[in-house]
């Protein structure tokens, strides 16, 4: 006797499935880096942390070609996060947009000037990096992951950044091998934020010419075990969408 099988319709998956995602994409506020120490010593190495909802993640950076300057939110520093008329307005920012909601915390920055590879390590991995910069005037960034731009301060749309209006756009350079390279490149004065998407130990990139200066700074939606792992009710929701799905189909039959 053989025994048939009963295929779960795609559509019955795909309810579920939207479900899941319906309940676990809502816009958090980002956690950004508070910056403490910098160190130059054959280079030039600092240390923050990322404190998230329940977690402190240590934040490394390394540029064996040393940096312009570094801010760890000191007093006296100034404000570089702030719009051309040195004003944090969050709704015009060009560091936030539907997807980040907060500018960057403090004066904490570290300041760019030469060409060439550095590193961000994380302690623990990370979910969704955002990565905000300023100032990216005559330089540009080569990162080894892909990107979404999420905003920039071309001065309609969003403000201008502290040192003037630009725009933002990425170039995918195919270097042979299955590898790329994913560059963020823009006009005028640059400053804005972009995303990886998914769960990242580190993220590495290549200040593509040198230009004093361009400065930086990351921030996290949380840790990857914060935001990957399903929280009970979604996890629940699932699979009471799956079930309804499954009596619409009987009844359907009948």
């Amino acid at each position: 006797m053989r025994m048939r099988t009963r295929r779960i319709p795609l559509a019955v998956v795909g309810l579920a499935a939207l479900a899941l995602a319906q309940t676990s994409a809502h816009a958090d506020p980002v956690f950004w880096t508070d910056w403490l120490t910098g160190v130059n010593t054959g280079g030039f190495t600092a240390t923050g942390t990322l404190t998230t909802g329940s977690s402190t993640v240590n934040v490394t950076y390394n540029n064996p070609q040393g940096i312009a300057f570094f801010q760890n939110g000191s007093v006296g520093e100034p404000d570089f996060w702030t719009n051309s008329s040195h004003v944090r307005d969050p709704a015009r920012s060009p560091y936030t947009s539907a997807l980040v909601s907060n500018i960057p915390t403090g004066t904490d920055m570290i300041a760019l000037q030469f060409a060439g590879n550095q590193t961000l390590t994380f302690s623990q991995a990370i979910a969704n990096p955002v990565f905000s910069y300023v100032s990216l005037n005559g330089n540009g960034y080569a990162f080894n992951q892909d990107f979404d731009i999420l905003s920039f301060g071309d001065g309609s749309v969003r403000d201008a950044g502290y040192w003037g209006a630009g725009t933002s756009f990425k170039n995918v350079v195919d270097l042979g091998g299955g590898n790329f390279e994913y560059q963020l490149l823009g006009t005028g004065e640059p400053h804005g934020t972009i995303r990886f998407t998914g769960s990242f130990s580190s993220v590495s990139w290549r200040s593509l010419s040198s230009e004093n200066w361009n400065g930086f700074t990351v921030g996290v939606a949380g840790t990857a075990a914060e935001v990957f792992t399903p929280e009970p009710g979604s996890v629940a929701l699932f699979f009471g969408a799956g079930v309804a799905g499954l009596s619409l189909l009987k009844r359907r039959r009948r």
